[in-house]
């Protein structure tokens, strides 16, 4: 039963990274100053979205690590250090999304746009959201790692 359900919650992972993807690739073909944009307008000449992307990068690769994270509990390997090293590079993604999210508000706050609100709106759920993400992962990297700690010890003495 917890193979089963572990591998629902990779298969869940998976599918909101492809949507993510899928999001990022669509969405700038339909934003209102892009719609009748050729695809070098689109990609090349828009600073912040090729900042967009770059910000992306840690999201994708802390839904890699959580997919790792679940194949370790379904293997029941969740106390090793592999675990621990996962949930660590799941909070330094956490917190660079945060770095991107504080420099993605300088940069609509400093820019010339009519419309900031909703760039500014989503900016800071964003941030909000890794933090507490990063939260999170450093209390289960803790936990975890006390955990390990403790069966090492235990291997030790016997």
């Amino acid at each position: 039963m917890k193979r089963r359900a572990t591998s629902f919650l990779q298969g869940v992972i998976v599918l909101i990274g492809i949507g993510a993807l899928t999001l990022l690739l669509w969405e700038p073909h339909t934003e209102g100053r892009n719609a009748h944009a050729t695809l070098f307008e689109i990609y090349f000449k828009d600073p912040f979205l090729a900042y967009a992307y770059a910000a992306s990068i840690p999201f994708f690769v802390a839904i890699f690590q959580a997919s790792r994270l679940l194949g370790y509990v379904g293997r029941n390997r969740v106390f090793s250090h592999a675990a621990v090293k996962a949930m660590r590079t799941i909070k330094y993604c956490a917190m660079t999304i945060i770095g991107f999210g504080v420099g993605g508000e300088l940069f609509i706050m400093l820019g010339d746009s009519d419309d900031r609100a909703g760039g500014v709106v989503i900016g800071i759920l964003i941030t909000f959201g890794s933090i507490v993400v990063a939260t999170a992962a450093a209390v289960f990297e803790r936990i975890l790692q006390n955990a390990v700690d403790i069966k090492s010890e235990n291997e030790l003495t016997v």
